[in-house]
């Protein structure tokens, strides 16, 4: 048995026409939802990014006890455990997050794994004379953002620096990412026990795409001719509506770049005939406000729908039940055990997560809630009807303790 799994970062699954979109231009998302069963009530667990990917790994919820960060000594990983197993795992990447301090023990997981470099300012690229110091004197030429985001000075400057890296298609973090991924699949078709992730960091901001994608949604921007308006920051919209449009189709015409990048895959699957022995699983880790309820981003607000209720899609080849729709709860937490399952293989002893095959087959609950939330932040709770929302605040929110023995954030120690 097989299995591949091609998950996306930050995801709206209101832009998806299987999801109701009735102007984004998605044909391969269809396609999959035609082929596969699509979950309609799945949520996230943690926010954001690397959070959900502890989880992803684990099937244990994050926000309990501790922040972004990276997997730790006494994790159970999912890909390692296959591993022992004897399966052989296999990850392929954009997500720059995995070679920072707070995400770099994750990719080690895996028997082998591939890298793309260039998304949202990751220090690839050198160029002196463009780079952004605080404080040291250099040059910073940057074209104008949305709103000023001093957090972001120096990934912005990056980002520059990158994108002229990658002015053709061929080139983008993502096609380079799908084109290792279907190089494993063109060597590796024939054999069994193996698991591939294909794990693009796109539709994630910046919303970066070549003038082919952006065609496919034409608009008039009424705004500076020099502002990309395509890396919103987290905070409440304070733009015109039409620069909001304006972000909205830019990330439209990034999320169609995924959608013709998925068919490339599906395109894989009919070509060999994988459908009679491989697991396919399409994903994300949350979605992102788009300048609903006055909010761009993620990870502030409260966790709003367009945030933690994601598109979610699952083939498997002992059940082949293809073009139906699953209303139960799922959640991240149960890819772990769904994959351990298929593959015959005790899962990790301490999870959360259940396996997701008695919804596949009939439709039957596996949960009776979903639980989600961010560390120090909101949390949430759902019978996929009602959901109740706590908020927290500063003065009543502490002490807040991490427990952890990993000390390290997103991209720096502990201080």
């Amino acid at each position: 048995m097989k299995a591949i799994m091609v998950m996306y970062d930050s995801l709206n699954r209101e832009m998806l026409e299987s999801y109701g979109c009735n102007w984004t231009k998605t044909p391969n998302f269809k396609r999959l939802a035609e082929k596969c069963v699509q979950f309609e009530q799945c949520y996230v667990g943690s926010m954001p990014c690397m959070p959900a990917r502890r989880e992803l790994q684990t099937g244990r919820i994050n926000f309990f006890h501790r922040s972004w960060g990276p997997m730790e000594p006494f994790d159970d990983s999912m890909p390692e455990i296959l591993k022992k197993g004897g399966v052989y795992t296999h990850l392929v990447s954009d997500h720059q997050h995995y070679w920072e301090d707070g995400g770099a023990t994750y990719h080690n997981r895996y028997s082998s794994w591939e890298i793309a470099r260039g998304q949202e300012g990751d220090n690839w690229k050198a160029d002196v004379a463009h780079a952004y110091e605080k404080g040291a004197g250099t040059v910073f030429e940057n074209k104008k953002v949305m709103l000023e985001y001093p957090l972001y000075a120096r990934m912005m400057a990056q980002d520059r620096i990158n994108r002229a890296e990658m002015n053709t298609e061929e080139k983008t973090s993502q096609a380079v990412t799908f084109a290792n991924g279907l190089e494993f699949i063109e060597r590796n078709h024939g054999e069994d026990n193996w698991f591939l992730q294909i794990e693009t960091f796109d539709p994630h901001e910046p919303f970066y795409t070549l003038p082919k994608d952006k065609e496919l949604y034409p608009h008039h921007f009424e705004g500076d001719a020099a502002m990309e308006a395509d890396w919103p920051p987290y905070a409440p919209t304070v733009e015109s509506e039409n620069t909001i449009e304006h972000v909205r189709y830019n990330y439209a015409a990034l999320v169609s770049k995924c959608d013709r990048y998925l068919g490339k895959v599906l395109d894989m699957m009919d070509k060999y005939d994988l459908w009679k022995d491989t697991m396919l699983i399409v994903n994300t880790d949350h979605g992102f406000m788009l300048g609903e309820k006055e909010w761009m981003g993620k990870n502030i607000q409260p966790m709003y729908e367009e945030l933690i209720h994601t598109p979610f899609f699952i083939y498997d080849p002992r059940n082949p039940i293809q073009g139906e729709r699953r209303q139960q709860l799922a959640q991240t937490v149960d890819i772990v055990p769904t994959l351990a399952e298929f593959f015959q293989i005790a899962p990790p002893e301490f999870m959360d997560g259940h396996s997701l095959t008695p919804i596949i087959q009939h439709d039957t609950a596996v949960r009776d809630y979903a639980l989600f939330g961010i560390f120090g932040g909101h949390i949430c709770i759902t019978d996929g009807r009602y959901v109740y929302m706590r908020s927290c605040k500063d003065q009543e929110n502490g002490p807040l303790y991490e427990y952890t023995s990993m000390p390290c954030h997103m991209d720096r120690p502990f201080s």
